[in-house]
């Protein structure tokens, strides 16, 4: 029989750098830059902020006065913004007719309007000043009947019942 003998190969190594691996630090002149640059950032978003919240005031107190304004009118002339309500209600419906005939018109004529300096021309002077004057009403009647008080119209009943 045949003994063998088995020598190990292994040994131990000891692995350590030569000399110490040099660790990249930043420049100090970059880094307080770039701070230098966020600060300069975040000022001018705070000044952004403040511009945007002092145009929402302007804008916030147009409204508010307008809407104080109507109301007030509305107070002092509750029958006639009840009748501005009512009157914007049945001209919307007087503009949608309208609307139709000016579609029907569009539709009927529309190779003319292309074509023709002069229909289309024509149209817009049949049309637009209508449609403009119309538009115009509308908003305004719709305005001036907003927000009606509600106890202008309920606590008339209830006076008459007693």
């Amino acid at each position: 029989m045949e003994h063998h003998t088995h020598t190990h190969f292994f040994t131990t190594a000891d692995v350590i750098p030569s000399s110490p691996t040099p660790v990249l630090e930043p420049r100090h002149d970059s880094m307080s830059e770039m701070c230098s640059l966020m600060r300069e950032m975040l000022a001018a978003q705070d000044r952004q902020n403040e511009l945007l919240e002092e145009l929402v005031v302007q804008v916030g107190a147009g409204n508010r006065q307008r809407v104080s304004e109507l109301t007030l009118w509305q107070q002092a002339n509750p029958e006639l913004a009840n009748f501005c309500r009512r009157a914007a209600d049945k001209l919307s419906k007087v503009q949608t007719e309208y609307l139709a005939t000016i579609t029907n018109e569009i539709e009927y004529h529309f190779d003319n309007l292309i074509d023709g300096e002069f229909m289309l021309s024509e149209f817009v002077d049949r049309f637009g000043p209508r449609f403009a004057h119309l538009n115009g009403l509308l908003h305004v009647l719709s305005q001036l009947g907003s927000h009606i008080p509600v106890t202008t119209t309920t606590e008339t009943p209830s006076r008459s019942a007693k």
